[in-house]
């Protein structure tokens, strides 16, 4: 039997949990994660949560900062909506339990009169606007959407799940319709049915699809690979930010070093100890991420460098300590001590700009599903997104979201007669190194080809290589029962099929897409890339 919900929700991070809260006024939740509920890109957030909060701060220069790390590709009734939409969120967090950092005498100048919190200033922001706990904001925001999550009896949650594909009833001969996904239950074995009112996307990034990430394993994209399958529309791929500072250490694997410790007076620095940024931008340290990741993609292209430093030396050692202690401890694991000697550091993948398309609300173009945070392409992001709006994003259209389903769910329809999972001919693989072969081919081949510089030569063999990796896939997928690894390598080879084509189509540098075959902005080019299902990659107005 299957198992039937108001709202199924697919992901477990800020944007899921927040929702599910929400939404669990009005109806039953079912949130599906494919590890521990806690395990998602939302955990390992250090910078933040931007918003006006402070004296001599405005919603005006928060989306005015917005629009210009965007580059001309912000929809600005979004950025509206989600920045003055910001506070009540922060609100709404500090109520459910979040514990952020507050001002006290020793932090004099870092907060305005007009709140108690504590406010870090980030590069492209104009003021000091970003809420965190110390350098673990993420970390403190999950467990408490978690507690808050835990004590309510309409919310379910399914760990170590992992949605293989939505249903849609056209599939079966009905409407074009979403009405729940297909689950692989990693315990069992056994892909079990959920059916849902409203299936609701929470699936978060795509950094798994590049070789470095500051991502964790389950960042694979699932959300934005399902939806395209399923026939909803995908915008913008060709945006993937890079961060330019994660630490270099051959077995620290992953670990951001926040964007905050540039705000707190942290400067970049070649080998020899030579500051560079104000010869890349005047705005030096402090300028958007774009600009700083291809800043050190270039400084160590052009010295032959397997890094560049982070020195924030000449702050005070208990400063340090104090506003940056998972950064500290973290660097001290690996025999680095921040207060005394510079941070190795490199770019890595970060954030997935573009995604499924939605409205303000959530809503995508397939009727009955919809996509909220890092999944959805909600406009607010542009071709670059600014720091410490993550979290936020996933936050606002998350709470608006689960406002229009409240208003406007359907209950009245009987459930769909959907079938079973059928395993067909399927038999248990003898050759899953095929998949762990594919999986290391098509992330060397994405951060070879499609990374933070790009060229019309690396992207059409790009392109070749990932159809034929799709082929193999594909087969493997039709041949043999389906797992986890498995699910994941296939909907990473979809994103990165998307990200090529979405790059392809973009004949401009812009924000985070830079090739050097058509190296300036070309105003024509300021419109969105949209694709689907049988619908090439194309640049729409908005």
């Amino acid at each position: 039997m299957p198992i039937t919900t108001d709202y199924l929700v697919i992901g477990s991070g800020v944007a899921g949990l927040s929702f599910a809260l929400e939404a669990a006024a009005s109806g039953d939740v079912v949130i599906v994660t494919k590890r521990s509920a806690d395990e998602s890109n939302t955990k390992y957030a250090q910078g933040g949560i931007a918003a006006v909060l402070g004296e001599g701060d405005s919603f005006a220069a928060h989306i005015e900062d917005t629009l210009k790390a965007g580059a001309g590709l912000c929809h600005e009734r979004a950025v509206e909506v989600c920045v003055e939409e910001a506070p009540a969120r922060i609100k709404m967090l500090r109520d459910v339990g979040a514990n952020f950092d507050k001002a006290d005498d020793k932090n004099a100048g870092h907060s305005k009169d007009d709140t108690d919190l504590d406010l870090h200033l980030e590069g492209g922001h104009s003021a000091r606007r970003v809420a965190h706990a110390a350098d673990m904001t993420g970390r403190e925001v999950e467990r408490a959407l978690l507690d808050a999550v835990a004590r309510s009896p309409r919310i379910r949650i399914l760990e170590g799940h992992t949605a293989v594909d939505l249903i849609t009833l056209a599939k079966f001969g009905g409407p074009e319709v979403c009405a729940g996904a297909y689950v692989f239950d990693d315990a069992s074995g056994k892909v079990v049915t959920v059916l849902a009112r409203a299936t609701v996307l929470a699936t978060g990034g795509a950094g798994k699809v590049y070789l470095y990430t500051t991502n964790p394993d389950v960042a694979t994209g699932d959300g934005v690979a399902m939806a395209y399958r399923a026939g909803a529309e995908v915008a913008n791929m060709e945006f993937y930010q890079f961060h330019p500072t994660c630490l270099y250490h051959p077995q620290a694997q992953r670990f951001l070093i926040s964007e905050a410790m540039r705000g707190e007076g942290a400067v970049l620095r070649r080998l020899d100890g030579t500051a560079f940024m104000k010869s890349h931008d005047p705005r030096g340290d402090l300028a958007p991420r774009d600009v700083v990741a291809r800043a050190v993609d270039f400084e160590m292209k052009k010295s032959g460098a397997d890094h560049v430093w982070l020195d924030i030396t000449d702050k005070k050692p208990s400063v340090v300590k104090e506003r940056f202690p998972n950064i500290f401890e973290e660097c001290l694991r690996w025999g680095i001590d921040i207060t005394r000697e510079p941070i190795p550091v490199v770019p890595a993948a970060h954030f997935m700009c573009g995604g499924i398309t939605t409205n303000l609300e959530g809503r995508t173009s397939l009727p009955g599903l919809w996509a909220i945070g890092e999944c959805a392409c909600t406009g607010v992001h542009g071709a670059n997104r600014l720091a410490s709006n993550s979290l936020l994003e996933g936050l606002v259209f998350g709470h608006r979201a689960a406002q229009e389903l409240a208003r406007t769910l359907d209950r009245s329809r009987p459930w769909p007669e959907v079938p079973e999972w059928e395993i067909g001919r399927a038999v248990p693989s003898e050759e899953a190194v095929i998949i762990t072969h594919n999986w290391d081919e098509l992330r060397r081949l994405m951060w070879n080809y499609v990374g933070i510089v790009r060229s019309d030569t690396r992207l059409r063999r790009a392109a070749r290589r990932i159809a034929l990796l799709n082929e193999e896939i594909s087969e493997y997928y039709w041949r043999y029962y389906v797992t986890r690894d498995l699910l994941e390598l296939r909907n990473i080879a979809t994103v990165a099929q998307l990200i090529v084509e979405c790059a392809s189509s973009r004949r401009e540098s812009r924000g985070l897409h830079s090739t050097i075959d058509h190296a300036e902005v070309d105003p024509k080019f300021a419109r969105d890339t949209v694709t689907k299902r049988g619908v090439p990659a194309h640049l729409r107005g908005r």
